[in-house]
């Protein structure tokens, strides 16, 4: 009985994520009373309380069902080392594509998580776990690239922290626009060409060092003052 209890319970929690996904979905996060996300859920108002202590803790249950955007690119795979660290990078970018196109679940929670809801306080563990995911995932990519840099790949003057603020700007816009609009093409069949076009374009083209540019106005000044001192 007790088994069967506890089982009933984690039943309910579940349908209380489910129905909460699809209100905040539809209304928004700061439109929707907990008692309007049990009625979805076809329980009563003490059972939503029983399970949560208030809607904050009922969103971060929602958030925690699925990997946030960065969390789904990477997790330490920068502290590897890898023969080819750019070949590594398209794969974790195209596999964190990949999975967002496929899973609906982690398309709804992040159409919340973008669309649907403002970041206030009471959700404050919701926004700081997003911002950890980013910033880790901004490690990790810079470590790749780095790699890259070690290995041949990019040159050595390529400021590789500016060049992972582009690739995590590019993965995050890519997400933010596609969950908003699912049908304007296929993510999964696109996301190889996508992030192939991204990278070449990094390969050809990175950012480089703000140091260089430095050395060359230092030497454009030097040569000026040089001819200043010759004219007088």
């Amino acid at each position: 009985m007790a088994r069967r209890t506890k089982m009933e319970a984690a039943s309910t929690r579940e349908a209380l994520l489910d129905a909460a996904l699809k209100v905040f979905r539809s209304q928004g996060v700061a439109h929707t009373s907990l008692e309007e996300v049990a009625a979805a859920a076809g329980v009563t108002r003490g059972a939503i309380y029983w399970h949560f202590r208030d809607k904050a803790d009922l969103f971060t249950a929602l958030c925690e069902r699925v990997q946030l955007p960065m969390e789904a690119m990477l997790t330490s795979a920068g502290a590897t080392r890898h023969d080819d660290p750019l070949a590594a990078l398209r794969v974790l970018a195209v596999d964190g594509l990949t999975r967002l196109a496929t899973d609906p679940r982690t398309q709804a929670v992040f159409d919340v998580i973008f669309h649907k809801c403002e970041f206030a306080a009471e959700f404050e563990s919701v926004a700081k776990r997003q911002d950890t995911a980013d910033s880790g995932c901004l490690v990790n990519v810079e470590r790749l690239l780095k790699q890259a840099v070690t290995r041949g790949q990019l040159p050595r003057d390529t400021d590789t922290r500016l060049a992972a603020r582009c690739m995590n700007a590019f993965m995050v816009g890519v997400m933010h626009e596609w969950v908003q609009r699912p049908d304007a093409y296929d993510l999964a069949q696109a996301a190889p060409a996508m992030i192939d076009s991204l990278l070449a374009g990094l390969a050809a083209r990175p950012p480089m060092c703000a140091p260089r540019r430095r050395a060359r106005q230092h030497v454009a000044a030097r040569k000026a003052g040089r001819q200043t001192a010759a004219g007088t």
